[in-house]
């Protein structure tokens, strides 16, 4: 679309002077032509202008979409921070309220819960409780039912696993993470 505009920006320039310089002022249809020429110049400059103005109506509109993008991400991280920020503070307020503890014990746990680095949150997040467990052995079965019946991991993402959109990612993970926590034992 560019080049296009060039190159009739060329040939209007071309058509402009054209009639000035090659043609002999002598002959007698020089009028004529250099109306011609005048009239073609001014068809290709009209045509340049309106494809430099649809050139520049889209790149506006590109510029709009990837501002929207852009800030529809900044919302994102800055929701996802603020969710975290009160889950710690509802956590930190939990272990703070809880009566009859150990300062000593109260303070531990609350570095605990600030290092993820740290052994004993590692090893709190490698366990699962029970329930938690039956509830992902009944994924499994459901998943594995749905994998012998020949179903796409997409499928299995988005209406098993519940997960679609912006959260496909995430399924994709927690899929593989089921299936290799049951399909190893």
């Amino acid at each position: 679309m560019q080049l296009k505009m060039w190159v009739l920006t060329g040939a209007a320039v071309a058509l402009w002077l054209t009639p000035l310089v090659t043609l002999d002022k002598r002959i007698g249809w020089h009028k004529s032509m250099q109306g011609l020429s005048l009239c073609g110049a001014v068809a290709c400059a009209i045509g340049g202008g309106n494809i430099a103005r649809k050139l520049a109506d889209e790149a506006e509109i590109e510029t709009l979409k990837l501002r929207a993008v852009k800030a529809d991400v900044e919302d994102e991280i800055a929701t996802k921070v603020y969710v975290s920020r009160t889950q710690r503070q509802q956590e930190a307020e939990a272990i703070l309220a809880s009566p009859g503890e150990d300062i000593e014990e109260v303070r531990e746990r609350l570095e605990a819960l600030y290092e993820p680095e740290s052994k004993e949150v590692e090893v709190a997040l490698a366990t699962t409780t029970d329930a938690s467990l039956e509830l992902a052995k009944a994924l499994y079965e459901e998943v594995k039912e749905a994998m012998e019946a020949g179903k796409a991991k997409t499928w299995i993402i988005e209406n098993i696993l519940k997960m679609k959109g912006r959260k496909f990612a995430e399924g994709k993970v927690k899929l593989q993470d089921l299936l290799s926590q049951f399909e190893g034992k």
